[in-house]
């Protein structure tokens, strides 16, 4: 990954997270960081031109969005074993897995989400070591980026934020690859349970 790649994780894994008050004062903040890490005027633009959307909104706007566009959402959610595993057990291993390769790395996730919430994994890829962990991570990642992307409408100003990643930070993952991954998922079981339910 190269610095302006792990400049745009570093940006997403702002914009992706659960907007506040500091997040949507601080656009000239971005712009500056852009400015500073990104070297090609038309990238630059692009950045800005596909972010700034989301700080025209007001706080609670922007929250509404938000939560209507990931929260809960099985194909947007922004948590990456539920892309990959679905409703699967083994969801609980892979997060283990996880855990482990961020301590390994010489990191300690103190954030309040769970350790496969995609913006901390974006801001780890952008200041992890080189190694083939990581670059298993990177094609993960963006598997899971490209699913999301494949599900929000483009009248959705996230949509065109979230693309940054896929022009600029990840490779789109081949088909063959999503087909494997896919069928790995396992989907909730949502049957109606049988009423009224019986005790013993």
């Amino acid at each position: 990954m190269n610095n302006e790649s792990k400049a745009i994780a570093v940006i997403m894994s702002r914009v992706l997270d659960y907007p506040t008050q500091e997040l949507l004062e601080g656009y000239q903040d971005i712009e500056e960081f852009v400015t500073e890490q990104v070297s090609s005027i038309r990238m630059r633009n692009e950045i800005l031109e596909r972010v700034k959307p989301l700080f025209e909104y007001s706080l609670l706007d922007l929250q509404q969005l938000y939560v209507d566009t990931f929260d809960y959402k099985d194909k947007t959610g922004l948590y990456l074993t539920a892309h990959e595993l679905g409703d699967s057990r083994k969801r609980g291993a892979a997060l283990i897995k996880l855990q482990k390769l961020i301590c390994e790395a010489g990191f300690e996730y103190e954030g309040q989400e769970i350790v496969d919430y995609i913006p901390m994994l974006l801001e780890l890829l952008a200041h992890a070591p080189e190694g083939e962990n990581f670059e298993r991570l990177s094609r993960r990642l963006a598997f899971a980026i490209h699913r999301i992307l494949k599900h929000l409408p483009e009248s959705n100003p996230y949509q065109r934020a979230v693309d940054l990643l896929m022009m600029f930070v990840f490779e789109a993952p081949e088909t063959e690859e999503i087909l494997i991954l896919e069928n790995e998922r396992e989907e909730a079981d949502l049957e109606e349970l049988p009423y009224p339910m019986m005790y013993q």
